[in-house]
């Protein structure tokens, strides 16, 4: 990578802050000085590194992107991660876009048929890694200068925003980007079960009662499921069912068993079993640690 990647770098150093967020709606910057393993949703998010390199784990999957490399999240997912080489002489840099279902459904209006190609076929997996283009490394620069000129960011930001966007929709993952702007599309029948199941992770279900809700046959659901998301509908709601309980010990520590019948466990042992194989200790002892750290903002992608 050449003078952009530079740039970039020094840019995201300069303007990341602890929460992630920046002045400009939808856009994160990241920068990490460890290398601790982080247990997150995804978030639906084009991630960019400019600095180290990024592991990520979804269910059975793992994939490493770094400098000048881009994932995209399509669906919002419990995703574990881990920068290898952070430190503070030698920090982790990233760039996150939030993607907007709306605005892909309008690029690919405005572009019409001979545009792009469809978006409907089989649902591509929710993350894939590519190697950024030269036109879209150039599009981050010049909305992360944006940053030093705040009078310019509400007039500006919105037009390099889709100019980001119409490169990722014609790039090697535009399917995964189409198919979110696609009410019909596959991705969008798997991206409501999703919701549902976050929703409704609490209660028990029927693969079968998912699949009708989201208008597939069971089998063409699960197969799609699992293509998604690397995971079974009922390993996705295990893993939701974990999170939200983490969560929840932050902020009730001596509570134990009632935080796992919260998320929908019968068994506190059960419950305390499933915990320390997901996340390497006992749920009392995750809390006391919790307590002693905040938790970051934002998508952990990037």
């Amino acid at each position: 990578m050449g003078i952009p990647i530079e740039e970039i770098r020094h840019l995201i150093d300069r303007h990341a802050r602890s929460d992630m967020g920046t002045p400009i709606p939808g856009i994160m910057l990241a920068r990490h000085d460890i290398s601790a393993h982080e247990q997150s949703m995804s978030g639906t998010v084009m991630a960019l590194v400019a600095q180290g390199t990024k592991r990520i784990a979804l269910g059975d999957r793992v994939y490493e992107y770094g400098p000048g490399q881009y994932l995209v999240a399509s669906i919002d997912l419990p995703v574990t991660g881990q920068f290898l080489d952070a430190s503070p002489n030698h920090p982790a840099l990233g760039f996150g876009f939030v993607l907007d279902p709306m605005l892909v459904a309008e690029l690919l209006l405005q572009a019409g048929s001979d545009g792009v190609r469809h978006g409907y076929g089989p649902p591509p997996s929710s993350m894939l890694v590519s190697n950024a283009p030269a036109a879209m490394t150039d599009a981050v620069l010049r909305l992360l200068r944006l940053l030093d000129s705040p009078r310019d960011i509400p007039v500006l930001a919105p037009l390099i925003k889709r100019e980001i966007l119409w490169w990722l929709i014609v790039g090697e993952q535009g399917s995964a980007v189409r198919q979110l702007g696609l009410a019909d599309s596959h991705l969008s029948h798997i991206s409501r079960a999703v919701r549902w199941i976050r929703e409704h992770h609490a209660r028990s279900f029927k693969v079968e009662d998912v699949a009708e809700f989201v208008g597939m046959s069971a089998s063409a659901f699960y197969r799609n499921f699992q293509a998604v998301t690397a995971m079974s509908p009922i390993q996705f709601q295990k893993q939701i069912r974990l999170q939200e309980a983490r969560l929840l010990l932050a902020t009730h520590p001596n509570e134990v068993t009632w935080v796992g019948f919260k998320v929908g466990y019968e068994s506190a042992s059960q419950f305390s079993r499933e915990y320390r194989r997901h996340f390497g200790t006992a749920p009392s002892q995750d809390a006391l640690a919790l307590r002693s750290r905040s938790t970051p903002g934002g998508t952990m992608l990037v």
